[in-house]
C-alpha cells in the first residue's frame, strides 16, 4: 500500500476534479503491475496497473489507495476490470466520499466473489486526497493560505517593500505548492502593488501553473498587467461585483480573461459564493496568496482550512507596516482561531509551520 500511495501522488495538481490514485498488483508475494491516475479523462489507477500485469492478474491481489469507482463517467467501471482480470482480493486504504461511489465499488466486487479488506493506510490515503475530500464533503475546494512574515510579523516594510522576506529555499517551495494546487488566489491588491504573474517557476521538474482567482470588486485589474497580458497561456478568473464596469469587462473577455460577477455589498464580495463557484468547476483546491484584507475576509468567512507560515529571521519594525492579518480581531484570548497538526519545517535561514484551522 504504501508503495500505491507513493505512485498516487506522482499525479498532484493534475486529476482534477477527480482524486489522486494509485493501484499495485501483486501475485505471489511480487510486484506484477502497478499504475496510477495521471488525468481526468484517462484511465484509472487500477487498469493501468493490471494492463501491466496481464494474465498475472489472475488469482493476484490488487492494493488501491481509493475505493474503486463502480459507475460509467469518462471511463468504464474499475469494479469491471477487476473483475474481468480475475483479481482474488482487493485491498482498499479508503473508501471514496462521493456519494455515487462510497460503498458501491465494494458491494460489487464482494457480489463477484471478490475479498475485500478496507483501511490499511487510512489517514495516509486520506491525506493525500483531503483536497478531493474536502470538496466532496464540504461543497467547496480545500483553501491554503500561505504567508511570508518577519519575526516581528509584518509582510511588507512600511513603504510597501516586501521583496524578499524569505529566503530562495522558502522561495522555491512555494512554487513547488504552486505545481500541485489547482488554483491560486489574491485580491487586487496584490496584483496592483506587485504584478506578479502567479506562476509555477521549478527548474528541472515536470511543472504546470495553477488556475488564477483574482478577487477584484471593481475590475481595476490594468490592462497592461503581467497578468492580463499573459491570460491566454495561464487561464485566469476574475471576480467582480454585479456592479463593475461593462466596458472593462468586455475589453478583458476579449483578452483572454474570464469574468464572474457575483453577490456583495460595496468592495466586498461574497466570498463564500467566490470559493463554491471555484468548487463547482471542479476544482479541488485553492492556494490563498493574498494580502492582509483578503487574508482576514476568508479567515472570518471560515474559509481557511489550512496554513502554510513562513516566518523569516528579519525584523523590520514600524507601526505602519503590514502583518498578515487585519480587521477588528478576537476581544478575548479564548476567542483566537485554534490551530491543529502542526508541523515544523526549515527552508534554509526561515521556518515554515504547517497547521490546520479548528472552527
Amino acid at each position: 500500500m504504501q508503495r500505491a500511495l507513493e505512485l498516487a501522488i506522482m499525479a498532484r495538481g493534475r486529476t482534477r476534479p477527480n482524486p489522486v490514485v494509485g493501484a499495485v498488483v501483486v501475485n505471489a508475494g511480487e510486484i506484477v503491475g502497478e499504475g496510477y491516475h495521471k488525468k481526468a479523462g484517462t484511465p484509472h489507477a487500477e487498469v493501468h496497473a493490471l494492463q501491466q500485469a496481464g494474465l498475472k492478474a489472475n488469482g493476484a491481489t490488487i492494493y488501491v489507495t481509493l475505493e474503486p469507482c463502480n459507475h460509467y463517467g469518462k471511463t468504464p467501471p474499475c469494479t469491471k476490470a477487476i473483475i474481468e482480470a480475475g483479481i482474488k482480493k482487493v485491498v482498499v486504504a479508503t473508501l471514496d466520499p462521493n456519494p455515487r461511489v462510497c460503498g458501491q465499488g465494494i458491494k460489487a466486487l464482494n457480489e463477484a466473489g471478490i475479498e475485500t479488506i478496507i483501511g490499511i493506510m487510512e489517514a495516509e490515503a486520506q491525506k493525500i486526497n483531503e483536497a478531493f475530500f474536502t470538496r466532496i464533503i464540504k461543497g467547496r475546494p480545500l483553501v491554503s493560505l500561505k504567508v511570508a512574515m518577519t519575526l516581528d510579523g509584518k509582510i511588507a516594510t512600511c513603504s510597501g517593500n516586501s521583496r524578499w522576506i524569505t529566503g530562495e529555499e522558502s522561495r522555491n517551495y512555494v512554487h513547488e505548492l504552486r505545481n500541485i494546487y489547482d488554483v491560486i488566489m489574491v485580491g487586487i491588491g496584490t496584483v496592483l502593488l506587485d504584478d506578479p504573474l502567479l506562476n509555477t517557476r521549478l527548474e528541472g521538474v515536470d511543472s504546470r501553473d495553477p488556475i488564477r482567482a483574482i478577487v477584484d470588486s471593481n475590475l481595476q485589474i490594468p490592462l497592461a498587467s503581467q497578468i492580463v497580458k499573459s491570460a491566454k497561456e495561464q487561464p485566469t478568473m476574475i471576480f467582480c461585483s454585479k456592479q463593475a464596469d461593462e466596458q472593462k469587462e468586455i475589453k478583458l473577455t476579449n483578452l483572454g480573461l474570464e469574468i464572474i460577477r457575483v453577490n456583495g455589498e460595496g468592495d466586498k464580495l461574497d466570498l463564500q459564493e467566490i470559493v463554491s463557484i471555484i468548487g463547482h468547476k471542479g476544482y479541488n483546491s485553492i492556494l490563498l496568496e493574498g494580502g492582509a484584507g483578503l487574508n482576514t475576509a476568508m479567515l472570518e468567512e471560515h474559509l481557511i482550512d489550512k496554513l502554510y507560515w513562513f516566518i523569516a529571521p528579519k525584523i523590520v519594525g514600524g507601526i505602519k507596516a503590514p502583518g498578515p492579518i487585519g480587521g477588528q480581531g478576537v476581544s478575548i484570548m479564548d476567542d483566537a482561531i485554534k490551530l491543529d497538526s502542526m508541523i515544523l519545517s526549515k527552508f534554509g535561514q526561515d521556518i515554515m509551520i504547517t497547521a490546520y484551522t479548528r472552527w
